[in-house]
């Protein structure tokens, strides 16, 4: 295994530990400021600020705590992505307890993310931007 995709995979885990951790400021220290975040149900966010309010539902706990068990991992350390499924654990989504399998990819340059696509596996609510 090559120093490149070790740092990746630790990166990768890094990453989603601060959203089980929840908390937001260090989940948004690992974006560039011009990142892209494609959510899982449509929507594309350009920039930091946009990010940051997507993940605000999710961090305020408005879905409940949520903690990601991470499934699988595969690294493409040349391409610097990182392609990790999981299943999100929502403690109260609609007043009872949800998991949704799902799976995101990590676009890495250097140490922070680009890109980050994420797929979901379930029938998720439409959350609407307030």
């Amino acid at each position: 295994m090559s120093s490149r995709h070790a740092e990746l995979k630790r990166l990768a885990d890094a990453f989603t530990a601060t959203f089980n951790a929840h908390d937001l400021e260090a989940t948004m220290a690992y974006f560039t400021d011009d990142a892209v975040y494609e959510e899982m149900h449509g929507p594309v966010r350009e920039g930091k600020t946009a990010i940051r309010k997507a993940f605000e539902a999710l961090f305020s706990k408005q879905f409940g705590a949520m903690r990601f068990d991470a499934e699988d991992t595969f690294v493409d350390a040349e391409a610097g992505k990182v392609m990790t499924s999981w299943t999100l654990n929502l403690s109260a989504l609609e007043g009872k307890p949800v998991a949704l399998r799902g799976l995101d990819l990590l676009h890495f340059e250097g140490d922070k993310l680009v890109r980050k696509l994420t797929y979901c596996k379930a029938k998720v609510p439409r959350y609407v931007d307030a």
